[in-house]
């Protein structure tokens, strides 16, 4: 009987074994860098320009907008190509031309959806097929007139074509070749600059080829601000290429319900807890525990829920953002972000939350989700978030470990 119950475990283990070196093997090597993202702004017109987030250099993440500016960030020299994802898709290619000082740093240059990029290679492709096609009029008499080589020995002599003028000016011409004349003398060796070391082994992110180096680079940059309703992309740039995969994850409308509801929830309780800390410290507290509630029972607006498979193995990682109002607190109006994690079982499991309000940014910022993310090229997705305060915008990479969140980089508002 015990030789049999060790037999059982150990074939239980084998197959756990085999069960998780076959979900570490869905993940790349992580990678050192340099790697950098960025978000490129894109409206209506299809203009566009990109703002640095972060880079990642030998596994550590650094502010992009300030690092190696000398003067220029290394993630904004020009000719840097950043790839546009989103959810983990591609969405198209971003090229840097100009780097500007402008609110930091920002890059301006050309964007090329996947869409403009396939037509483009289809007219090359065209325009190279009709140029290599021979006309069958040049085979035939009659056909375009045809540039000829002039018989041998029909040139003139350049006796008969020089005019006498010219002939007269050149025979008079002293013969000084016997003359005289200072040495100059040699001049001595240029040193090298200073900062001129050669770097040629250096890493470097994603370049444009050659070809396209002429047609995309500006003398005189469009500055001008972009009009309307911008399209903000994640973008990531790679020597060794992105590697984007879909972070989507399939769901049924009364599972969206589902969740929904769940998410409010959730949310619910953290306006609450803030509106009640908020109103404890003004002394506003109302009577009685059914006008209590009804006081700090919050209204939501702009709901917005995003279901995602970040780590490849169909759990669903839930998202909700909204913005709400409670009756206590009239004079205030709350920016909620909740993160939670589905187990295997189905049931939500809180693993992030942040409340802020308008009257607070100073000191709580608010949060708003951007997208997912492969910030280290391990092929799982991170959480990009924005977080904007009172005295500027900054922005948090986090990633999602067990029930809880990681981070990975944040940059302070403003800085």
């Amino acid at each position: 009987m015990g030789y049999g119950r060790a037999l059982i475990a150990a074939v239980i283990c084998s197959l756990f074994l085999g069960a998780a070196s076959a979900q570490v093997a869905k993940r790349r090597a992580i990678s050192k860098g340099p790697r950098a993202l960025g978000l490129i702004e894109v409206d209506p017109q299809g203009r566009g320009h990109l703002v640095p987030v972060a880079i990642m250099i030998d596994g550590q993440f650094y502010d992009a907008s300030v690092y190696k500016a000398d003067p220029v960030p290394m993630a904004l020299q020009p000719g840097t190509v950043y790839e546009g994802v989103k959810a983990g898709i591609s969405q198209g290619l971003f090229t840097v031309s100009n780097p500007v000082p402008q609110h930091g740093w920002l890059g301006l240059g050309s964007w090329k959806s996947n869409e403009q990029i396939a037509a483009e290679k289809e007219k090359a492709k065209a325009r190279s097929a009709k140029l290599a096609e021979k006309p069958a009029d040049d085979f035939k008499a009659g056909g375009p007139p045809r540039l000829s080589r002039t018989a041998e020995g029909a040139h003139p002599k350049p006796s008969e074509t020089t005019k006498p003028a010219e002939t007269a000016s050149t025979t008079s011409a002293p013969d000084d070749s016997d003359r005289p004349v200072l040495k100059k003398p040699t001049p001595p060796p240029q040193a090298a600059p200073a900062g001129s070391i050669d770097d040629s082994d250096r890493p470097v992110l994603r370049r444009q080829e050659p070809g396209e180096a002429k047609e995309q680079t500006k003398i005189e940059p469009d500055t001008s601000p972009l009009q309307g309703k911008l399209n903000v992309i994640p973008a990531i740039s790679d020597a060794e290429g992105p590697h984007p995969r879909p972070y989507t994850y399939q769901t049924k409308p009364e599972e969206d319900q589902s969740f929904m509801t769940k998410m409010d929830a959730m949310a619910a309780d953290e306006v609450k807890r803030r509106a009640e800390m908020l109103s404890g410290d003004q002394g506003k507290k109302p009577e009685g525990k059914k006008a209590k509630n009804a006081a700090v029972t919050p209204e939501f607006r702009d709901q917005q829920l995003k279901v995602l498979d970040i780590s490849g193995t169909n759990e669903a990682v839930l998202i909700y953002s909204a913005t709400a109002t409670v009756a206590s607190r009239a004079d205030l109006q709350f920016s909620t972000v909740v993160v939670a994690r589905q187990d295997i079982y189905g049931d939500l499991h809180k693993i992030f939350a942040h409340t802020s309000d308008n009257n607070h940014l100073d000191m709580q910022p608010r949060y708003e989700f951007i997208d997912a993310v492969d910030a280290d090229g391990d092929g799982r997705g991170e959480l990009l978030f924005r977080q904007v305060g009172d005295s500027g915008a900054g922005y948090a990479i986090y990633r999602v470990i067990g029930n809880r969140l990681w981070p990975l980089f944040e940059s302070k508002p403003g800085s």
